[in-house]
């Protein structure tokens, strides 16, 4: 299967997009779970949207993800050089501290995930990443090899229980890569807003940066129209954070999220049950086994 996708990954790009186009809209034309979890959760976010409207961002996403299997094989495989030319990349400079202080980079779960992460490995020698570690251990292997490929520095991964290796690379003023915008659980975090609704959000981007005396850069990777590549923007470090007020700190964290996901939204990861968890009393937001609506 890698050996095929490998091959596959090798085309021209605007082939690769339009190959990813179709399997989204194959995928697409299933009622899955996937596509069902992402619909709901569509509603929930943008609940000013029609049916028809819903639908439409719907099918985009679903376009989204089929490019982004495309994307993981640019990622991982495509050569440094050859990757380089889609890349748009901008402010790089707030990555630099000039105290030497780490820095915690805020992503989220675009599906130009992949893409993101090796675009600033390719251009920043002092970067790290937490991740989860695959069930399959071909896969984890595979995964953890290509997003450090085309790194120019000693890049380190994390799995994402490692607080202890995560805190000390920002300690000793790495830039570490961290994407607090799933439901992990409440063992580590609380309920806070997102696009209105009380989500379980992790506290750990705030215990990040005062535990390990690091500043906060968000960042995004967007996907251009018209097979023009990626555009990956780096924004100032965020001001007076933490502020020792969990919630309200959780709150700042879920609201530039939100914003990220708005310059984009249909390359956001909404296959994801990001209101899995919910508070005492209130009911599940997803019934799955409700048929597609026709």
């Amino acid at each position: 299967m890698f050996a095929v996708w490998w091959l596959i990954s090798m085309l021209p790009y605007a082939w690769l997009m339009r190959l990813g186009h179709g399997l989204g809209m194959t995928l697409f034309a299933f009622n899955s779970r996937r596509k069902r979890i992402a619909r709901r959760n569509i509603e929930l976010c943008f609940p000013t949207l029609d049916g028809s409207q819903s639908e439409q961002l719907l099918r985009a996403n679903f376009s989204s993800m089929g490019m982004a299997v495309m994307e993981v094989g640019i990622a991982w495989w495509w050569p440094k050089k050859r990757f380089q030319k889609l890349l748009d990349i901008r402010d790089i400079q707030y990555l630099e501290d000039s105290n030497g202080r780490g820095t915690l980079l805020l992503g989220i779960h675009y599906t130009t995930l992949e893409i993101g992460t090796a675009a600033v490995t390719t251009v920043y020698d002092r970067v790290d990443g937490m991740y989860r570690a695959h069930g399959n251990p071909v896969y984890d292997f595979l995964q953890a090899r290509g997003r450090v490929n085309k790194s120019i520095g000693d890049t380190q991964t994390y799995e994402r229980r490692d607080v202890r290796g995560s805190l000390t690379a920002l300690r000793r003023g790495r830039t570490l890569w961290f994407g607090p915008d799933q439901d992990y659980g409440l063992g580590s975090g609380l309920f806070a807003p997102f696009f209105g609704i009380a989500a379980a959000t992790v506290d750990t981007t705030a215990r990040f940066a005062k535990s390990g005396n690091a500043r906060v850069v968000p960042f995004t990777h967007i996907r251009l129209p018209k097979n023009k590549g990626y555009q990956i923007t780096f924004y100032p470090p965020l001001e007076n954070f933490p502020t020792g007020d969990v919630l309200a700190d959780a709150t700042t964290i879920n609201g530039l999220i939100e914003q990220h996901i708005l310059l984009q939204p249909e390359q956001y990861l909404w296959a994801h049950r990001r209101f899995k968890n919910r508070p005492a009393g209130e009911a599940d937001l997803y019934n799955l086994d409700q048929p597609e609506p026709k």
